[in-house]
């Protein structure tokens, strides 16, 4: 994948590091650091969850928002994410399961502007084709 040609023609690079492990810090080249922490116990800091839910979360919305556009609608839409923790030893697991609301439009309109949000969100991409990863349109949070 580094010998990838697609490297030389990125539209945007950043690399991140964690050079401490779960109880730490992760960080971003220019500067951004995150405090790390296990999801279970009450230690402050962000855990991996939350990172992947915010990540997808974000690039879902701004797709979404681009859609609306596309689509000649005002943006109402939200993005919600559940990411689940699960496994045992060496052989642990995240479920994650993504609702997109938008209100204004019925249903079924929903669910085509959220298929196709879906495939061309970048973080759904990486996540699709794993049977741990869905998401669906809703008309309210469950």
């Amino acid at each position: 994948m580094k010998n990838d040609p697609r490297w030389q023609k990125a539209l945007y690079t950043t690399e991140t590091y964690n050079e401490e492990g779960l109880e730490g810090h992760a960080f971003v080249a220019d500067g951004l650091k995150v405090a790390t922490s296990s999801p279970l116990n009450d230690h402050p800091g962000t855990n991996p969850e939350q990172l992947l839910g915010m990540s997808l979360c974000t690039c879902l919305e701004a797709t979404m928002q681009a859609v609306e556009k596309e689509h000649g609608l005002k943006h109402t839409s939200k993005v919600r994410a559940k990411i689940t923790y699960i496994g045992e030893r060496a052989h642990y697991e995240f479920l994650v399961h993504a609702q997109i609301c938008v209100p204004g439009v019925d249903l079924d309109q929903a669910s085509q502007l959220v298929a196709e949000t879906e495939k061309r969100c970048c973080v759904s991409q990486l996540l699709s084709g794993s049977e741990n990863y869905s998401v669906e349109a809703v008309k309210e949070w469950d």
